[in-house]
């Protein structure tokens, strides 16, 4: 009998449990690990989800027609005509991606760096993950020439890349792929035959609305799959939902019926209570969209200021574009910190930061680089208050950054780099 695909917990949600114990235990941490958004729920989605607590029954396996419906208009208002029909929701886009591999088969095409999730998940449906560099600052997409040789070899090899996984806008590194390197990847897709699985979840927090994100679907729309959800915009990681557009033609009919039966035996469908409230966030109604672009100011302000601190001690950081992650490099730094602390990699950096400063951070090795690279990531999206309270504060704040919560927070992350920097 096999043996199981070896698999370690993901190394997020794992830093996110070690620094919730040392809380626990009266440590004074700032957790940076997780893309978690500490931002309350919208009091219209609370009403809608009490609204429905009666829905019990499991309903269609590919979700409620009232979301599926609304999450069509959704991709349609960004330009993706979508047919309802071609619609799948889950229980979030996590769960969607892994049944997307299983239904796509073959080995996976991941960008380096890239979330956590992606390479690991490609292991456990017993596929190859086959890991292509990024270009500098477009983070989330590989690099189109990159993405030939690195296919071409491993065909030569022997692997099966059938897929591969790209993140627009991009967790880690809070950057955009061009329309310029997105056009170039659809290209390539079609020509290598690969599918693309396009990561969405961000798209609605890019900082500039005015240059909004390119999809590959408009690229290469008949072999892209394109998941989101509600994680991310309305902070409602804990609700659990999530949707994917399937391609209209026969991949992306035979990919979704894959999918369906796929589904059918791992969570039959997804929680109608929640679907209910997501049909409406869908929907986009005024309120909700006026949220999204409160947070959207926040994450952008807590995000930039804390990107400043990080470049003012001398590391080097790719403008941050969207979401609420920075992706800082200290090569420019390697030989003080080899001197002054002994840090040589990206692992003992993350230490240095968390176990002295209880400052939460996550090595690059986390995100399929090589642990040798001294970059780590963090998150600042639990930067904005410890209670409901002070969250609904910072979200409607002039300026977040005054609030005295906020500036303590970033005096905290000043006071760790000049210690690991020994900048005044």
């Amino acid at each position: 009998m096999p043996e199981p695909a070896p698999v370690s917990m993901s190394a997020t949600l794992a830093a996110d449990e070690a620094m919730a114990r040392r809380r626990r235990a009266g440590e004074q941490v700032l957790s940076m690990t997780s893309g978690e958004i500490g931002l309350p729920v919208h009091p219209a989605l609370r009403k809608r989800l009490a609204a429905a607590v009666h829905e019990n029954a499991y309903g269609p396996v590919p979700g409620s027609g009232a979301l599926r419906e609304a999450a069509a208009g959704y991709w349609g208002r960004r330009g993706l005509g979508t047919d309802p029909g071609l619609v799948m929701a889950g229980p979030g886009s996590k769960p969607l991606l892994f049944a997307l591999l299983l239904a796509i088969g073959g080995d996976v095409v991941v960008p380096v760096p890239s979330w956590v999730s992606y390479a690991a998940q490609a292991r456990l449906v017993g596929a190859r993950p086959i890991a292509v560099p990024i270009l500098p600052g477009e983070g989330g997409v590989p690099e189109p020439e990159r993405l030939r040789e690195a296919v071409t070899a491993a065909r030569a090899a022997g692997q099966d890349p059938r897929s591969m996984v790209v993140t627009v806008p991009d967790n880690p590194t809070g950057t955009v792929a061009s329309p310029e390197a997105v056009r170039r990847l659809g290209a390539m897709a079609r020509e290598l035959d690969l599918v693309i699985v396009s990561d969405e979840i961000y798209c609605d927090l890019v900082y500039d609305t005015s240059a909004p994100v390119e999809s590959p679907a408009l690229h290469a729309p008949e072999r892209t799959v394109v998941t989101t959800g509600l994680t991310k915009n309305l902070a409602l990681g804990g609700w659990r939902t999530g949707v994917a557009r399937l391609p209209d033609g026969g991949l992306g009919r035979a990919l979704y019926s894959r999918l369906v039966s796929i589904a059918s035996q791992i969570w039959s469908s997804p929680p109608a209570p929640v679907q209910t409230a997501a049909a409406y966030a869908f929907g986009e109604p005024p309120e909700i969209t006026e949220h999204i672009a409160a947070s959207r100011r926040l994450h952008e302000a807590v995000a930039r200021a804390v990107a400043d601190r990080f470049t003012a001690a001398g590391t080097s950081l790719a403008p941050v574009r969207a979401t609420s992650y920075l992706y800082p490099d200290f090569e420019p730094l390697r030989d003080r910190l080899a001197r002054t602390h002994g840090i040589r990699d990206g692992d003992d950096l993350a230490r240095f930061l968390t176990e002295r400063h209880g400052l939460g951070v996550l090595p690059a090795s986390a995100f399929g680089e090589s642990r040798h690279a001294l970059r780590i990531r963090a998150a600042t999206s639990r930067l904005y208050g410890d209670t409901d309270e002070r969250r609904w504060t910072a979200l409607t704040a002039p300026d977040p950054l005054v609030l005295p919560w906020v500036r303590e927070a970033l005096d905290r992350v000043d006071t760790a780099l000049a210690d690991l920097t020994g900048t005044p």
